[in-house]
């Protein structure tokens, strides 16, 4: 009877383990869909095309964004209504949120990953968080010497040694947070970033900061490789003497591509790509648009660009052949095809089709349909990849 009592104590003991090795799985897998209208994200598998969890909860999701923590656990999702939500991926539940400002534009997490940075427009400035604790860091008042009043900030991004870079849109400024050293950051601010920078990328390698510009034809580049950076106007021509469009809805540049040596930019105002050498930022090609190009999104080998749009055309993706700088494919898959998303090795991309309240999923290289899911007005997909990812 003892012996039978102590095989009945040792089962009980490993049951629960056996019952929890059974629900394992990596967190590379794993990525997140925003509901906007709902303010809530699913949580899917990328490989088996299934939603694991609903989380619920995170406020104005309208203009949302993610980043992910280094081990791909977590996203931080930041709301336009000020919200930094810290969402654990495999629990399927948030385990961490503060409404740090009035109303948010995206933010980045520190290569290090220790720091998450919140753009904020009211009040302008940046806020840094600790990434486990959510406790604040650091507030950056984006007060510019020029009148002394806050500006709206934008085009946040992370950039090697602990640094973060943005842009002041009122201002015209472009200012680097560095927070190497303990303490408060250093910041070193560029008073001639051009007029209403309105968004801005960051590339792979951490060298090219590129804003683009609102107020004014071209865009701005800094080279952070260079042993004093300072602003140079690149592309100050394009466009200029054309008659340009309304601009329905502006294209956000951390969606830009970047294909071999060239950057594969959407043109403000015009229903056109622009090919940028990545060497001497000099236009090198034009692709003619079914419309208003918003996001230019790489394959991750370079070969093919996929490319949405806006009113009264975004229902319709059109793919562009890097190389020959030709539209190769062209389909609708729905109304308002908003945001897209490859897996890490490009065989995949997942596309948002909000107002069909679904995910399309497509093989990348012969463009056929391979699944869909059910998701309430989704809009931005982020795969936990981003995480290995300088400016995602």
């Amino acid at each position: 009877m003892r012996a039978i009592g102590l095989i009945a104590l040792l089962f009980s003991c490993l049951w629960p383990a056996a019952a929890y090795t059974a629900e394992l799985r990596g967190t590379g897998d794993l990525g997140i869909i925003v509901e906007r209208a709902s303010g809530s994200v699913v949580v899917i598998d990328t490989s088996r095309h299934s939603i694991i969890h609903r989380v619920k909860g995170l406020g104005d999701l309208s203009h949302a964004s993610a980043v992910f923590s280094r081990d791909q656990r977590y996203a931080f999702v930041f709301g336009r209504d000020g919200g930094l939500t810290k969402v654990d991926l495999l629990k399927g539940e948030i385990s961490g949120r503060t409404v740090q400002a009035g109303n948010s534009i995206g933010g980045a997490i520190s290569d290090d990953g220790k720091l998450v940075a919140v753009s904020n427009y009211k009040p302008g400035g940046v806020k840094v968080f600790d990434a486990k604790t959510l406790d604040l860091i650091a507030d950056i008042p984006a007060i510019s010497g020029k009148g002394g009043e806050r500006s709206k900030t934008v085009g946040l991004v992370d950039a090697p040694g602990r640094r973060f870079i943005f842009s002041l849109y009122d201002a015209g400024e472009i200012w680097i947070a560095d927070f190497s050293a303990p303490g408060a950051p250093k910041l070193t601010k560029f008073g001639d970033a051009g007029k209403l920078p309105y968004d801005a990328l960051i590339t792979g390698d951490g060298r090219h900061y590129i804003a683009g510009l609102f107020g004014e034809d071209g865009l701005t580049h800094i080279d952070l490789w260079a042993d004093k950076p300072e602003t140079q106007t690149i592309l100050k021509d394009y466009g200029r003497g054309d008659r340009k469009l309304p601009v329905y809805k502006m294209p956000h540049l951390e969606g830009w591509a970047k294909a071999g040596d060239r950057f594969i930019l959407p043109a403000v105002g015009h229903h056109q790509l622009l090919a940028v050498d990545t060497r001497t930022f000099e236009h090198v090609g034009t692709v003619k648009l079914h419309g208003q190009p918003i996001f230019a999104v790489a394959r991750p080998d370079g070969r093919h660009a996929w490319v949405n749009f806006a009113l009264p055309h975004n229902d319709t993706i059109q793919v562009v052949d890097i190389p020959t700088l030709k539209v190769i494919h062209e389909f609708k898959p729905g109304p308002a095809a908003l945001h897209m998303e490859f897996t890490p090795r490009g065989h995949e991309v997942w596309l948002s089709v909000r107002d069909a309240d679904k995910v399309h999923i497509y093989d990348a290289r012969t463009f056929a349909k391979k699944g869909e899911l059910g998701v309430t007005k989704p809009s931005g997909i982020f795969f936990t990849a981003r995480a290995t990812r300088t400016g995602l």
